[in-house]
């Protein structure tokens, strides 16, 4: 139990998340509440690495829940079906809760009954909030409000829309001229691997070339001259063809198989 003198420590709780570390008592599942932001994590024996459960639990800032035991909650269920009205469904409340597999047949019962299931969930709520509290006090940990987190209206991004408007933009690049073609073969390049780079760099390499040689035409233009690629790229070419149908070979066979 924490010292009355120490200050206690203040600590913007996750409610909600703290209620179902209190209430799942699995033996696997371990609950940490975080000292700093308030926020519950559950390690599960079996999933989780046994590295970072071993960090967690030697962190300072985080500290182990104790769940409220089976015996206990057990106990809350007999309570509260001594709170019906004798009837049926008092009489299936009680048979629920006699021998193994009681918590679940206890609260199929309660399903059809919506008014005393939401009485049930009051009555349970309020018994773990008392025991929350009375853990948090031992612990020395003083729980504030969670900061809440606000949506931003209209009014709110104005301002920042406008700002935005005004930014000076580039020209616009007319659709299909040779700044739009330069800046897809600049994008296609940058995608290219470092193998089919050099594969590309090749060809352009020859295009050049050819453009340098390629007879003027009547009117005093260059002619356009339609090439086949160099051997580099269609040698880069034939090699992914290949891969690729080996890879669909061995996905044949291993469905085969």
């Amino acid at each position: 139990m924490a010292d009355t003198d120490t200050p206690r420590r203040k600590v913007p709780v996750a409610w909600e998340a703290l209620e179902d570390a209190f209430e799942n008592n699995a033996p696997e599942v371990h609950s940490y509440l975080h000292l700093l932001n308030g926020e519950v994590i559950r390690v599960v024996d079996g999933v989780a690495d046994p590295a970072t459960h071993a960090r967690i639990a030697t962190d300072s800032n985080y500290l182990r829940v104790d769940p409220v035991s089976s015996r206990e909650q057990y106990r809350w269920m007999e309570r509260f079906i001594a709170t019906v009205e004798e009837g049926p469904l008092r009489q299936k409340l009680l048979h629920s809760i006699d021998g193994k597999g009681a918590f679940r047949r206890f609260k199929d019962v309660l399903v059809a009954f919506p008014v005393d299931r939401e009485r049930w969930f009051t009555f349970r709520s309020e018994r773990l909030r008392t025991c929350m509290e009375s853990w948090l006090e031992a612990q020395g940990v003083e729980a504030v409000q969670r900061p809440e987190w606000q949506v931003p209206t209209a009014d709110d991004v104005r301002p920042q829309l406008d700002s935005h408007e005004r930014v000076v933009r580039r020209p616009a690049v007319r659709p299909g001229g040779p700044e739009a073609q330069r800046a897809r073969a600049h994008e296609i390049i940058d995608g290219l691997s470092a193998r089919d780079l050099e594969a590309a760099m090749t060809y352009l390499e020859f295009l050049r070339e050819r453009r340098g040689s390629s007879p003027p035409a009547r009117d005093g233009r260059e002619l356009s001259l339609v090439t086949a690629p160099p051997a580099p790229l269609r040698d880069a070419a034939r090699e992914r063809d290949a891969a690729a149908d080996r890879e669909r070979d061995e996905d044949d066979d291993a469905d085969d198989d």
